[in-house]
């Protein structure tokens, strides 16, 4: 099966850009409910992954407890505990299976290296419980949530 039916397109992603600021970032992630999101450049390569964790030992480490000091800072001067590895578009579903044991998205680009999506852990469970009870391939499930209305105004299809 290929993994473009478990795919959630970039559209329908919530991502903050590599020169966001902390501040910005903090908004992003609030407005659109994940613990970690995709870090995309300008040019829409993917950069890496933005958790909160790593957001609250920024606050920590640069004693940024007014949120103005934030607006000063952006995300690519915090240190990453862990980015999410991604994966090209033609990565077989059953490679996805590993990548899934650690990452709760993985995310996935083109020939290119731009971000296309990502496929979620959900997604992949999904697929699997549907194949195995059913025996067969079947429709990924449907997504529940989507991105935050910030990410819509802000024109996310880049």
């Amino acid at each position: 099966m290929n993994i473009l039916f478990l795919l959630t397109p970039k559209a329908a992603c919530a991502y903050v850009r590599e020169d966001d600021t902390i501040r910005q970032a903090l908004e992003r992630m609030t407005a659109s409910g994940y613990a970690a999101v995709p870090i995309l450049a300008r040019n829409g390569t993917y950069r890496g992954t933005l958790t909160e964790g790593d957001l609250l030992r920024a606050i920590k480490n640069l004693y940024l407890m007014d949120m103005r000091a934030a607006e000063s800072h952006g995300i690519m001067e915090i240190d990453h505990r862990k980015d999410n590895e991604a994966v090209s578009v033609t990565t077989r579903v059953e490679d996805l299976l590993t990548k899934a044991v650690e990452q709760n998205f993985v995310p996935v680009v083109d020939d290119r290296n731009t971000f296309i999506g990502i496929v979620t852990r959900k997604a992949i469970m999904q697929y699997c419980l549907n194949t195995y009870f059913s025996g067969e391939p079947a429709a990924p499930a449907r997504r529940t949530r989507h991105m935050a209305p910030a990410m819509q105004a802000e024109g996310a299809a880049t």
